[in-house]
């Protein structure tokens, strides 16, 4: 059956019908996964950390021998807390995604069975080796007549197939499992598989990754920082996908990039940024951002590097409505309003909505708020994913099915950012990130946001998040462009749209009966010291000189 569509109830009917398939593949996984059971069900109460390393380690490789489906499921359980241990988590993020090449006989028929030539008529040249394998395909670099050289993706043959058989099989286990399993999901471990299912069965759909690139560089288009390969659509196909070949070096070793003149910290700063870009205002993101899908390549004028993006089976997006949320929760965090930030919980699905958030807010305060400390700058994002896996176990948080990939996405980010610089913060960067959006204020509930910030719930300013606002965005660190944030703040303080901000603060000027002149003065003399004529002046010089821009 050559489907693309996974359908876990015709799968299921499918696989019935070919005993043969199904039969001894369900013995072999049974008795791998008795034993892991067993082993794990033994020690799981320990609390001797090396004995969980082991038994996370024995869970990956147990995964990893069941091959493609079982890789990319211990990879899914990777970003969920929910489910899984954090310290078997820490393992299974190791889980790398490859398999030995299969027979270069085999990727020649792909290739004519989907091509409708023979790869010696298609290319000036093809090597009888791939460069690189994975679970589901290999990569072979080759040359187009006359033109450059290409990246040529074939499928591993019966993919199709295997994943369908496999996924059976483990939907089966879920449903079976699932009831008897210590977990407080709120739904059924069928629904998880299921969303993996058809995850799974996207990443192998080759003309959807090639859409996938078209659109993800489209996002790109006007930013010189990062690039992404163009897809060679005649020569590519369901099963066959070829790319411009992207020459740079993967991110993996700081003294590597060092050594091409790159600039590792510019370079985490560039992909922690379009990340953000990606979730928080594009609202379609790479869900793989690991080390072997980004590539570091030389300033296209001399500059100290950009980035290019490869791989785009694994894609997501992310509602209007979400991003809004996300945008809020980070208010609510860096506010410190954690009863807020347990209703942004559950608004995104975490939570469920009748869930009694009274011992969830003090859990929160403890966990977020001692990461906190005094200031944005000391937020650790990796000890507090840490502990709030935790959470996931003494309270009924769950993680919805489309954040999974968010999760994902994130988790692989920090843990790029911090090997090639341990002390990095992502939160250093999200927060002006964020700021920067809020103080535009380009949409209404980004207004809506920005009013939670300045004013406290009795409609009282507050000088002291908005100088800390404007602090991290105009800071000694900070690249922002002065110009436009004073434009869009005079039109919102002056335009139709900001009725809401110029009510709030003739409300809170004249509170209690009384003309509040010391917080307007403050008020203005932030605003005189941020938005200074000599610093607008340097910013439009700035935009006006084509060399102080990024390369």
């Amino acid at each position: 059956m050559s489907t693309l569509h996974y359908n876990s109830r015709i799968d299921f009917q499918w696989l019935l019908m070919r005993p043969w398939m199904f039969f001894g593949r369900l013995i072999k996984v049974l008795i791998t996964l008795s034993g892991l059971a067993f082993g794990l069900a033994s020690q799981a109460s320990s609390n001797d950390p090396e004995v969980q390393k082991r038994l996370g380690r024995r869970l990956l490789m147990t995964l990893a021998g069941l091959g493609p489906c079982f890789i990319k499921l211990g990879q899914a359980l990777s970003t969920r807390p929910d489910l899984l241990r954090r310290d078997w988590l820490d393992e299974l993020t190791n889980l790398q995604d490859n398999l030995p090449a299969f027979d270069h006989r085999i990727a020649l028929r792909t290739i004519y069975e989907e091509l409708g030539a023979p790869a010696d008529e298609l290319f000036e040249e093809f090597p009888p080796k791939p460069i690189a394998t994975a679970s589901l395909g290999q990569v072979y670099k080759a040359k187009i007549h006359g033109q450059n050289w290409v990246a040529v993706k074939v499928q591993r043959p019966q993919l199709t197939t295997v994943l369908r058989r496999d996924l059976v099989i483990i939907r089966m286990m879920g449903v079976i499992t699932g009831p008897i399993l210590p977990l407080n999901l709120g739904f059924g471990l069928g629904e998880i598989i299921d969303e993996f299912g058809r995850s799974l069965f996207e990443e192998i759909n080759y003309c959807q990754e090639a859409e996938n690139a078209e659109r993800f560089a489209s996002l790109f288009v006007g930013n010189p920082a990062v690039t992404v390969p163009k897809v060679e659509r005649s020569l590519s196909s369901k099963r066959v996908l070829t790319t411009s070949w992207i020459q740079g070096t993967k991110l993996r070793e700081r003294k590597e990039l060092e050594a091409q003149n790159l600039d590792p910290t510019a370079l985490i700063r560039t992909g922690v940024m379009s990340g953000l870009q990606q979730l928080l205002e594009f609202g379609y993101f790479h869900a793989d951002p690991h080390p072997g899908n980004l590539f570091a390549l030389p300033g296209r004028s001399g500059g100290m590097g950009y980035l290019a993006y490869v791989d785009f089976g694994m894609m997501d997006s992310i509602s209007n409505e979400d991003r809004s949320i996300l945008t809020g929760a980070v208010v609510h965090l860096i506010n410190r309003d954690f009863q807020a930030l347990a209703q942004d919980f559950v608004a995104l699905g975490f939570l469920n909505p009748h869930a009694d958030l009274t011992p969830i807010i003090p859990a929160l305060e403890e966990v977020l708020g001692g990461e906190l400390g005094d200031n944005v700058e000391s937020f650790n994002f990796k000890a507090v994913t840490d502990r709030f896996s935790e959470l996931m176990f003494d309270y009924p948080f769950r993680v919805p099915a489309r954040f999974a990939l968010i999760i994902r996405a994130v988790v692989s980010q920090e843990g790029l950012a911090l090997r090639l610089d341990p002390t990095f913060k992502i939160i250093g960067v999200a927060y002006p990130y964020v700021a920067r959006r809020l103080l535009v204020g380009d949409t209404k509930e980004l207004r809506e946001k920005l009013l939670e910030v300045i004013f406290d719930k009795s409609g009282r300013l507050q000088i002291d998040r908005l100088k800390n606002l404007l602090h991290v965005v105009v800071g000694k660190d900070s690249n922002t462009d002065l110009v436009p944030m004073a434009s869009a703040g005079l039109r919102l303080l002056l335009g139709p749209a900001g009725g809401s901000l110029r009510q709030q603060l003739l409300l809170t000027l004249v509170q209690d009966n009384y003309l509040h002149t010391d917080e307007l003065k403050e008020l203005l003399k932030l605003v005189y010291e941020t938005f200074s004529f000599s610093q607008i002046a340097t910013g439009m010089l700035q935009r006006l000189n084509p060399l102080t821009r990024q390369t």
